[in-house]
């Protein structure tokens, strides 16, 4: 199918989704027309009749492609001329538009849904743990390789939540492998299992499990190893909420129920419940009030954070009920 003549919306908050998908639509473009006069342009400065200029077939190719950024902030006068273009776009020229998913525009982007040259791409960024675990299951998928529940959500700690970096880290596990294999936990932790991320979850896990002296050990390992105390102490809100939620998740809920909402994967839930025998409503608000006061601590520049970051590890795990 053509592109020229056809406007490509992409509308979302997830930037790295936007650019990647943003730089597809000009490789396709190009490939389509190698000789394509490509022209960049945002929104926010277009005046009366420059939308008409840019959209108009290049005078030195047989086509153009306009990429035009920050859509939500187009003057109203150009959003006029943008919806009278998209009602009768020109064959020759491919327009992409961007805009960055906030209520700002949106009249304007509902208008443009409406027309039948608008083929939307939508760039949501996910919210929750499970959401992130899914992406790296879809990339890694389209990559050819496959990987489980287990061993998304361990890359997920391990790289952290940011998509670009997650990305890598994929197109990185999935050419260690033969097409079609399994990225396995054991994968996963041989190239990513010294990060500073897993790290702070693991000390978080056996403080919560009340694995003391493994939690300080691996505390002080992280002290030497100069991984940022505010990764501990976010890892200990995490695991924490994480319990709290589902201890207040309704009765009779099934796994993948819970998963929703706790905002975990499914095979966590069961890590979750093992942990959460030793918890009650109080024990957990007195170990997220410890967190919080170490967080403060951290992140003000408190004299010495490995002391609070130790203080922290020593209060969760005296916070349980056994």
């Amino acid at each position: 199918m053509t592109v020229f003549g056809k406007i490509l919306l992409i509308s979302g908050n997830a930037e790295f989704l936007a650019d990647r998908t943003r730089a597809r639509a000009v490789v396709a473009v190009t490939t389509e027309q190698a000789e394509c006069e490509i022209v960049t342009a945002a929104a926010a400065g277009l005046g009366p009749g420059e939308l008409a200029g840019l959209t108009n077939p290049s005078l030195f190719s047989t086509s153009s492609a306009l990429v035009l950024t920050e859509l939500e902030s187009l003057p109203e006068v150009a959003q006029e001329e943008l919806a009278a273009y998209a009602a009768a776009p020109s064959p020759e020229v491919a327009v992409v538009l961007l805009h960055g998913g906030a209520q700002k525009g949106k009249k304007l982007l509902d208008r443009l849904r409406g027309q039948a040259s608008v083929i939307e791409v939508k760039v949501e960024a996910p919210k929750y743990e499970r959401e992130f675990v899914a992406w790296v299951r879809t990339e890694l998928r389209d990559f050819g390789a496959v990987i489980d529940e287990e061993a998304a959500s361990l890359l997920v700690a391990s790289v952290g939540q940011d998509l670009r970096a997650l990305a890598g880290a994929a197109d990185q596990l999935a050419s260690t492998i033969d097409a079609g294999s399994a990225v396995t936990v054991e994968v996963v932790r041989r190239y990513f299992g010294g990060r500073a991320d897993v790290r702070g979850f693991e000390i978080a896990d056996a403080a919560i499990e009340g694995r003391i002296n493994v939690a300080l050990e691996q505390a002080r390992w992280a002290e030497t190893a100069r991984v940022a105390p505010v990764l501990i102490t976010s890892a200990f809100a995490s695991g924490l909420r994480s319990l709290a939620k589902l201890a207040d998740a309704p009765r009779g809920l099934s796994d993948a129920e819970l998963a929703r909402h706790v905002g975990a994967p499914p095979f966590k839930i069961r890590i979750l419940r093992r942990q959460l025998q030793a918890w009650d409503t109080a024990s957990l608000a007195s170990a997220l009030d410890a967190v919080a006061g170490a967080d403060l601590d951290v992140k003000g520049g408190a004299a010495d954070p490995a002391y609070a970051v130790e203080r922290m590890v020593l209060q969760v795990a005296a916070a349980r009920r056994t």
